[in-house]
């Protein structure tokens, strides 16, 4: 990533830009063919150095580009640049980098799946406690939390693809998109040449609502990794220990305290997803440039867009590390789940009491009156219910059970991974063809 969005890659592309149009003039007869070869031949990517010194005179960048790439061709370095403006060098350059960035990211975004269904499929079992609001509600288990994960990110990538799709696409329209300097036949060529497809209506540069829908896909996505990051530095408390980081030999928690064993990955990856957002923020102030185009975009996609895909990147590759590594200690779920004293089962038994006649909100007070009663006095909650008579009388034998049954509170489970398993399939079968 960090090579794509170097300076020597963006000078390489803005090169690859330039020939293709010298080519394109080529074949429509417009510069000769073999001062068309010549260029192919003997034109190199300039250094970023010098073009930073030619900068210091010409205060354009890509005047000097052209300039620097033009001291080593010779005659034919004339028709560099023929007919062409700034921005239809710079966007359709731009677009070839994206697409390179992007199916890094798709191929992290692949990495991080995978490894969420790996271990959804482990812990399809490992029952834990689901917590809405922070506080416990309803027995799951750590594989179909996984599991959600695993179709969040794939529908991230599935957002991604079509913003990518949607970036793909350069202008070789001049200044104000009515190609005065040159034709639309060239701009065909040029595009074809690349792997791009047009602008359908250009002004001075492609229209920036295709880039904020660009850095809206990455920071979605990064809220994405940031919801999984949360969810285990949640679950990382000392209070809750249902998991833990890696934590490898020598590693140090706290330059102060050695017991510590910190999730400082997931933190980062919280930390980064604000930067991806940032960057989101600043994509959508560039959609509205004025008339044709002004410069206020410019400078800022200098540095919010290679931001967004280097963080982004760093931040799933950190997340599949995370995942694979990740601590599992199942004994400490179910002693959390076991610690409410049965609370978690208060719907099961509301519906059974619903199900024997009983009114809801008849139903829903007897069992909250206990349950309230467990809160306040740490009793267990099955047993005030085995005393109730106003409960009890009104259950069939055997309801009882049934009600505070993990097995059946959890039985609908294989429907989750009987999705997930489709969701594989489906991805196996796109990779194939």
């Amino acid at each position: 990533m960090q090579r794509i969005w170097s300076e020597e890659s963006k000078l390489a592309h803005w090169l690859e830009v330039e020939l293709a149009a010298v080519e394109a003039w080529a074949e429509l007869g417009v510069v000769p063919a073999s001062e068309a070869r010549e260029l192919r031949a003997r034109a190199t990517p300039p250094t970023p150095a010098r073009v930073a010194e030619i900068e210091q005179t010409t205060h354009h960048d890509v005047a000097a580009f052209v300039d620097a790439v033009a001291e080593n061709v010779g005659p034919a370095a004339r028709f560099l640049h023929f007919g062409l403006t700034s921005s239809d060098l710079l966007d359709t350059a731009l677009a070839l980098q994206v697409g390179e960035a992007g199916a890094l990211i798709q191929n992290g975004i692949a990495e991080v799946i995978a490894t969420l269904v790996s271990r959804a499929q482990e812990h399809c079992g490992t029952v834990m406690i689901g917590r809405t609001h922070g506080v416990q509600a309803e027995p799951l288990t750590l594989g179909v939390k996984l599991a959600g994960f695993a179709f969040e990110l794939d529908r991230a990538s599935g957002r991604l693809d079509r913003a990518l799709q949607g970036m793909r696409v350069g202008k070789v329209a001049g200044a104000v998109g009515v190609y005065g300097g040159g034709d639309p036949e060239l701009e065909r060529l040029v595009l074809s040449r690349l792997g791009l497809q047009h602008e359908p209506v250009a002004t001075q540069v492609v229209a920036r609502d295709r880039h904020a829908e660009l850095l809206a896909s990455l920071a979605l996505t990064a809220s994405s990794l940031e919801r999984l990051a949360t969810e285990i530095r949640h679950l990382a408390r000392t209070e809750v220990h249902e998991v833990e980081e890696p934590f490898g030999r020598g590693q140090k928690g706290s330059s102060a305290m050695p017991h510590k064993r910190n999730p400082v990955v997931a933190e980062r990856i919280c930390g980064l997803a604000r930067v991806v957002r940032a960057a989101a923020a600043v994509g959508l102030e560039n959609v509205p440039l004025w008339h044709e185009r002004d410069i206020s975009h410019s400078s800022a996609e200098r540095v919010i867009i290679p931001d967004a895909f280097l963080a982004l990147d760093y931040m799933l590759g950190k997340a599949a590390w995370l995942f694979g590594g990740l601590v599992v200690h199942a004994d400490r779920m179910r002693e959390n789940l076991e610690a409410s004293g049965g609370l978690v089962f208060s719907q099961r038994l509301l519906l059974a009491l619903v199900s024997a006649g009983c009114e809801r909100d008849e139903a829903y007070r007897l069992v909250q009156r206990n349950a309230m009663a467990s809160w306040e006095s740490g009793a267990v909650f099955r047993s005030l219910i085995e005393q109730d008579d106003e409960v009890t009388g009104r259950l069939a034998p055997g309801t009882l059970e049934e009600a505070f049954d993990l097995e059946r509170a959890l039985e609908h489970v294989p429907v989750v991974f009987e999705r997930l398993s489709a969701l594989i399939e489906t991805k196996e079968v796109a990779a194939r063809a």
